[in-house]
């Protein structure tokens, strides 16, 4: 029997997986609450030095007419749609739960993290990242236990992508886009997401690269089913940084563009 495609539900998770209403994997606030602040240094992330209020980065926004329209409709979007959403969803699969969810799915993309350290030449933070994969796969039950947490030389390890490898390579960030639902970003690390996600385990359902008669073998149910929870797992962490960006902003549309430069920039550097 020929294979069903995958639900628009599916589809539509796999799309708000790259979002990042913020450009990211996950941006954040100038000033973020306490529980951003708390998300935030259990994903390795450090507030206080990425989100200090100095001068307004440079940014290049040719097209601000348009992406302002498309903000506006992602604002919607996130807030009357993708939120309602998550909260349903954590109604039925509690937050410990969830937070297991996204500590599996944070192991699984390991290789994305291994390749741009090496990419980069950081060949100690690629050990140190395999280190990290070996604790959390064997002592914390494939991945769902963050057993690093425990360990201090893994525990806050910097995480690395495509689009931090072009920056240390001198590539430009570029004109400054924001698309629907995906968010705001530049255009380096829009590609950077599309090399990541070859790179990543989570995405190679959807890439027809390489030889994968395992995952062809999943019925289309559990490929959905693995698409939703990875994106819903992640989902409160990034619209509650996209809404700590957005308070008590005068305008919002620059708020959310100057914090998410800021993060690329302060990531990109370490």
């Amino acid at each position: 029997m020929q294979r069903s495609s995958p639900s628009l539900l599916a589809l539509a998770a796999l799309v708000v997986a790259f979002a990042a209403p913020a450009p990211i994997t996950r941006a954040q606030n100038m000033t973020p609450v306490s529980g951003a602040s708390a998300a935030s240094a259990e994903a390795g992330f450090d507030d206080d030095d990425d989100y200090d209020d100095y001068a307004p980065p440079a940014i290049s926004d040719p097209v601000e007419g348009f992406n302002r329209r498309v903000f506006a409709f992602n604002d919607w979007a996130y807030t009357r749609v993708i939120d309602p959403a998550v909260k349903g969803y954590e109604f039925v699969v509690r937050p410990p739960v969830n937070r297991a969810i996204g500590n599996f799915y944070d192991n699984a993309r390991y290789p994305v993290r291994l390749v741009n350290s090496l990419l980069q030449g950081k060949f100690r933070r690629a050990d140190l990242e395999t280190r990290k994969f070996v604790v959390n796969t064997l002592g914390g039950l494939g991945g769902f236990i963050r057993q690093s947490e425990n360990v201090p030389l893994l525990a806050r390890l910097p995480r690395e992508d495509f689009g931090q490898t072009l920056g240390v390579w001198g590539v430009p960030h570029g004109p400054y886009v924001v698309l629907p639902i995906l968010g705001g970003s530049s255009l380096r690390d829009v590609g950077g997401r599309v090399a990541d996600s070859v790179v990543s385990p989570t995405g190679w359902e959807y890439i027809d690269l390489g030889n994968r008669e395992w995952m062809g073998a999943l019925s289309w149910e559990w490929q959905s089913a693995i698409t939703v929870t990875d994106t819903m797992s992640s989902l409160p962490f990034v619209l509650q940084l996209y809404a700590d960006m957005k308070a008590s902003a005068v305008d919002p549309y620059l708020s959310v563009r100057d914090a998410t430069r800021r993060y690329r920039d302060a990531a990109t550097a370490r």
